[in-house]
């Protein structure tokens, strides 16, 4: 049995259908779970209940934590220290291999511009340190042979319907209106396939040596910029490469009347510097070749023309 924890979410859907290469035996688990195989097992609930973490764990031989909550820092605050020693105690109970789903929110600001497993842990927003703390908690259970786990981090994404590129990129010009990017245009920034990620995830937790340490993601080495970005989407949709900058200063003004705005607000360091992750590691150790940009680009526009999940062929 292997159970994905906060299975609704946009990579929980997809490691679904990638576990089923491993096992036959997978377990849905969220509040409101759905089948994205015939022989699912669903089980709804609430991972703040350390009784019904425990239950929806009993049994499994790997878990996947890939829960999302909202995007907010009190929610953020108060939930994720919970959810994850829930998790790791279940975990424990039960023996079962451990896999966490992570950002790059805790990495120090001043080496973005060339992200690796190794990159010091130094969180300068709320956020951030949020995700440096249940990151540190968990690690050192692994470094002291409580639990074994892996840590599974992932850039910023492309590809899933909440992704940045694809809400100010591809439904702005949809719309026939300009693209929109945050911070400047000229920096390096690149993006983790939704779909390379969920495979990826799926293959560290079926690789024993692959546990007790941190593994990013795949993530194509493109150093595309910002502009780069725009110009790629409206060549694929054949439409004028117009945009607008979102500053830090409009954000505080828009995150006024729009929450999520202002809650953005402080992670908008990441766009005002160049942002490159490098997956070296996991592309070495794999030989897996990520989703070019232009790749990705072309399965967003698809998808969005066809109206249903596009799903491409690994």
């Amino acid at each position: 049995m292997q159970t994905i924890l906060g299975a609704g979410g946009a990579v929980g859907s997809i490691l679904a259908k990638e576990l089923y290469g491993y096992t036959e035996k997978v377990r849905l688990v969220s509040r409101n779970p759905k089948k994205v195989n015939e022989s699912d097992e669903l089980l709804a609930g609430d991972l703040l209940d350390p009784l019904f973490v425990n239950q929806a764990v009993e049994g499994s031989q790997v878990v996947y934590l890939t829960v999302g909550f909202p995007y907010k820092y009190k929610i953020w605050k108060k939930n994720w220290p919970l959810v994850m020693n829930n998790v790791i105690n279940a975990c424990k109970n039960y023996r079962s291999r451990l896999v966490f789903f992570d950002n790059v929110y805790m990495y120090d600001r001043d080496y973005l511009g060339h992200m690796t497993e190794h990159t010091p842990i130094r969180p300068t927003s709320r956020k951030g340190g949020v995700r440096a703390e249940i990151a540190r908690v968990l690690m050192d259970e692994v470094k002291k042979g409580y639990i074994t786990a892996l840590v599974a981090r992932a850039a910023d994404f492309i590809g899933s319907v909440n992704s940045i590129p694809t809400e100010t990129i591809y439904k702005n010009y949809a719309k026939g209106k300009k693209a929109q990017w945050m911070g400047k245009i000229d920096k390096i920034h690149n993006f983790t396939n939704i779909f390379d990620a969920a495979r990826a995830t799926g293959l560290l937790g079926n690789t024993p040596d692959a546990y007790n340490q941190v593994w990013h993601l795949p993530t194509d080495h493109t150093p595309m910029t910002g502009k780069q970005w725009i110009d790629l989407f409206a060549e694929e949709m054949e439409v004028a490469p117009r945009y607008t900058n979102l500053t830090t200063g409009m954000l505080g003004i828009l995150g006024v009347f729009v929450p999520l705005l202002r809650e953005l607000k402080e992670m908008a360091y990441q766009y005002d510097r160049d942002y490159f992750f490098d997956s070296t590691k996991f592309e070495m150790r794999f030989d897996y070749k990520p989703m070019t940009p232009k790749e990705s680009v072309r399965s967003i526009v698809q998808d969005q023309k066809e109206d249903q999940t596009s799903y491409p062929a690994a």
